[in-house]
C-alpha cells in the first residue's frame, strides 16, 4: 500500500506549486461564496455587529495604529489645512526616498512642487519612532494614512504630528508667492466679495545689499528685523502682541519705499499697502486689520498727508468718495496700531513713512507704537560706493577722492545719485558716468550756494528794517553781508579750480 505523503514528496516541484495554487484558489473561492451568502441573507444589523467586534478582536493582536488625514472635511469644499501642511512636509522630507512622484504648481507657490504619487509609501523617523505614510484614495477623495507602532502613541500624537504641521506650514510660507495688497474704497466693495483687499504678486528685487545706506545702520536694522521674526516666545512671555512698528522719515528720494521692499524680501513677508483716504471710518479700518495675515508688513506711506492728525475730520465731496465726510480719526488709527484689535494675529510689522516727521502727532510715533525711528537722509560717500558697485560694477576708482570731497559739501538724495550714475547709452563707460556725476555735484553745489545766499538775504530782510536804523548801522550791515557772500563764493571757486586742475592733468 502506497503512502500518500511519500508519493507527494516524489512529485516534481512544479507540480507541487500547481497543487498548492489550486488548493488556495478553491479555498478563496469557497470563502468568497460564503461571504456573498452572508452579505445577501444575513441582516444588516448582524453584519455591522460582526464587523465591529471583528475589528475589536483584531485590534488586540494587531500592534499598529493608523491615522487618516483627509484632503476635504465635512460638506465644505475647502481644502484641509492639516492635509496641505502634511503634503508640504512630505514633499520636502520624503521626495528623495519616494519612487513615484508627481510635479505640480501649487496655488500661491513660486516653485514646482514634488509630492508623493497615489498609493506611494514612504517612511519617516522621529526620535527613534519609525512611521509610514501612504497617499490613498477612496471614492475620488484623497487622504494621507499614517501608520506607526502602538508603543509610540504618545510621541506621535503629542509631538510628531505637531512637528509635521508646523514644519509643513513653514515650508509653504517659504515656497509661496508673496503678495502686495491694496485696499479699495468701501463703496466699491461688491456684496459677493470675500475680502476687502486686492493683490498682485510681489516681485520687487530690492535688498539691503543694494541699498545706499550707512553700513552700521544697515546692520542694525537687519539685526533688529531678524531678532523680531524669531521672538514669538519672548513676546508671549512679556505679554505683548507680536508686532513691531517702524517710522521711516527723511526727504523725498531717500529710499523709504525701497527700504520697505528690502524688509519684506529679508523676512519673506507679504505687504499690505493701506490707503487711508479710501477708508470710510474706524470700523472699516478695523475690518481691514482683521483680514491681514501673519508674516506681513502693513504700510501707510506719507502718513502726514493721509489723515488729519489733529483728529479733525476733513470734508469731501459726495461725488468724489460716495460719502460726505471722512471719519477715520487719530483715535481710530492709534487703536489700529496698538489697541486690542492689533493683537488678532501675530508676526506683523507696521511701517509709517513721512517726509516731515515734525508734523506728526507725538502720540502717533511714541515708542510702543513706532518702536524704531529710522532717518533716511541724503546720500553719503558710503552710500555712493554701494550705488557705484550696483550700477557701474566698480568698487574703487581714482575719481572717488574728488567725489568724496564734493559729497561732503553737497546734499544729494540716493535717487539723484543713482540717476546720474546710470548709463544712458551702450557707449557709456564707468569713467563717463563718474564725470557726469561730478558735473551734477558741481551744479548742485552752485545751486545750494545760491539758495543759501537767498535765504540769508530773506532772513535779513525779515529781521531788520533798514529805515529804523542809524546810517552807520546800515553801512555795517551791508559790509558784513557783502563779505559773507564773497567768502562763500571764494570757497566754491577754489574747489572748482582744484577739480579742474586735477582733471586737466589727465
Amino acid at each position: 500500500m502506497s503512502n500518500p505523503r511519500a508519493s507527494a514528496e516524489m512529485l516534481p516541484p512544479t507540480m507541487m506549486s500547481q497543487q498548492m495554487l489550486a488548493t488556495m484558489g478553491s479555498t478563496l473561492a469557497s470563502f468568497m461564496f460564503i461571504w456573498a451568502i452572508i452579505r445577501q441573507y444575513c441582516p444588516y444589523e448582524l453584519r455591522r455587529f460582526l464587523e465591529r467586534y471583528s475589528h475589536r478582536v483584531t485590534g488586540y493582536f494587531y500592534p499598529y495604529i493608523k491615522i487618516s488625514i483627509h484632503e476635504f472635511t465635512g460638506d465644505r469644499l475647502k481644502r484641509s489645512e492639516a492635509y496641505s501642511a502634511v503634503e508640504a512636509y512630505l514633499s520636502s522630507n520624503t521626495s528623495k526616498s519616494a519612487k513615484r512622484l508627481k510635479a505640480e504648481m501649487v496655488k500661491d507657490s513660486s516653485n514646482l512642487v514634488l509630492s508623493m504619487d497615489e498609493y506611494e509609501r514612504v517612511t519617516d523617523d522621529f526620535r527613534g519612532a519609525k512611521v509610514w505614510w501612504v497617499l490613498s484614495k477612496s471614492q475620488e477623495k484623497r487622504f494621507y494614512k499614517l501608520t506607526f507602532h502602538k508603543k509610540y502613541r504618545d510621541i506621535i500624537t503629542a509631538d510628531y504630528l505637531n512637528h509635521v504641521v508646523n514644519e509643513g506650514k513653514e515650508i509653504r510660507v517659504r515656497n509661496r508667492q508673496r503678495k502686495l495688497y491694496t485696499n479699495s474704497p468701501g463703496y466699491k466693495w461688491p456684496s459677493y466679495k470675500q475680502t476687502m483687499w486686492s493683490h498682485i504678486v510681489f516681485e520687487h528685487p530690492a535688498t539691503f545689499e543694494t541699498m545706499a545706506l550707512d553700513p552700521e545702520k544697515k546692520k542694525e536694522i537687519i539685526e533688529d528685523l531678524v531678532t523680531f521674526s524669531k521672538s514669538k516666545d519672548f513676546y508671549a512671555r512679556i505679554g505683548k502682541a507680536w508686532k513691531r512698528g517702524y517710522l521711516l522719515y527723511g526727504p523725498p528720494g531717500t529710499g523709504k519705499s525701497t527700504m520697505i521692499a528690502a524688509m519684506a524680501n529679508l523676512l519673506g513677508y507679504d505687504i499690505y499697502d493701506l490707503e487711508l483716504t479710501a477708508v470710510k471710518d474706524n470700523t472699516e479700518l478695523r475690518k481691514l486689520l482683521i483680514e491681514t495675515t501673519s508674516k506681513s508688513i502693513i504700510v501707510i506711506e506719507d502718513i502726514d498727508c493721509s489723515l488729519d492728525l489733529t483728529g479733525q475730520r476733513k470734508k469731501r465731496g459726495a461725488a468724489e468718495k460716495g460719502f460726505s465726510e471722512e471719519e477715520v480719526t487719530l483715535s481710530g488709527l492709534l487703536n489700529f496700531i496698538d489697541g486690542l484689535w492689533s493683537a488678532c494675529g501675530g508676526e506683523r510689522v507696521v511701517v509709517f513713512t513721512t517726509n516731515y516727521v515734525e508734523k506728526l502727532d507725538p502720540a502717533l510715533i511714541r515708542r510702543g507704537r513706532m518702536d524704531k525711528h529710522i532717518e533716511l537722509s541724503y546720500c553719503t560717500f558710503d552710500g555712493f560706493r554701494v550705488l557705484a558697485k550696483n550700477y557701474l560694477r566698480i568698487e574703487s576708482h581714482e575719481m572717488f577722492e574728488e567725489i568724496e570731497k564734493l559729497m561732503g559739501v553737497t546734499k544729494m538724495t540716493p535717487a539723484d545719485v543713482a540717476e546720474n550714475l546710470m548709463p544712458k547709452s551702450p557707449n557709456d563707460n564707468p569713467e563717463k558716468c563718474l564725470l557726469n556725476f561730478i558735473q551734477a555735484l558741481e551744479e548742485a553745489m552752485e545751486e545750494g550756494a545760491k539758495k543759501k545766499d537767498e535765504e540769508i538775504k530773506e532772513h535779513q530782510i525779515k529781521r531788520f528794517e533798514p529805515s529804523k536804523f542809524h546810517p552807520t548801522v546800515k553801512k555795517l550791515s551791508q559790509f558784513l553781508e557783502f563779505h559773507l557772500i564773497r567768502k562763500e563764493r571764494n570757497h566754491l571757486h577754489l574747489l572748482r579750480l582744484n577739480i579742474n586742475q586735477t582733471l586737466s592733468r589727465r
